[in-house]
């Protein structure tokens, strides 16, 4: 099973990965580590990623989903996923992409079976006081507004599971385990 930690920057996805990853013993992979340098540069700098600057980190971390899923472990991804379409990238690759251009191609689901996603949401003033707070980070605080504006949050269809960010992380973490826990009891889980 994967868990995909998606929400806007400072929600608090890698913090929440991290004390999974822990408390579960999976591997984490944080989605910044995978952003292209010149990705890194440009937020540190305060400008917004186009969709087009996003796509070969969407596409590395659909390999490292398609992987782990080949291997049949479970893991942690966090990435902000904001948009449907990347959310749709991050499960199908670049078939995703066809699949949203042109009317005569496959239509994908809408959800893998093994793969969740962790939707951190919160309120935009708690989320921007955490972010003006932490240290060490390229991503600008400057910059929350236009993540709060490029969100298109999932809808239930997304295989979802929505985090309030309010809650402490060991709070959010028991949801996590009831969720896997309902899903070890159901028989649609392969």
């Amino acid at each position: 099973m994967i868990y995909i930690i998606m929400g806007v920057s400072g929600c608090g996805k890698s913090t929440l990965g991290a004390f999974l990853s822990d408390k579960l013993g999976w591997p984490l992979y944080e989605g910044d580590n995978f952003h292209p340098e010149e990705n890194i540069e440009k937020m540190a700098r305060g400008e917004r990623l186009t969709d087009q600057d996003r796509l070969p980190w969407l596409l590395k971390l659909h390999e490292v989903i398609q992987r782990e899923r080949s291997s049949g472990c479970n893991a942690l991804v966090v990435c902000s996923a904001l948009k449907r379409l990347y959310r749709q990238i991050l499960l199908y690759g670049s078939k995703a992409l066809s699949s949203s251009s042109c009317q005569d191609q496959e239509i994908l689901p809408p959800t893998l079976t093994d793969v969740f996603f962790l939707f951190l949401h919160g309120d935009y003033n708690l989320i921007h006081q955490r972010m003006v707070a932490r240290r060490g980070h390229y991503m600008k605080a400057d910059l929350l507004c236009s993540q709060f504006d490029a969100l298109e949050p999932p809808l239930d269809e997304d295989n979802v599971l929505s985090l309030d960010t309010r809650k402490t992380f060991t709070d959010m973490a028991m949801e996590v385990e009831k969720h896997i826990n309902s899903l070890k009891s159901s028989p649609m889980m392969p």
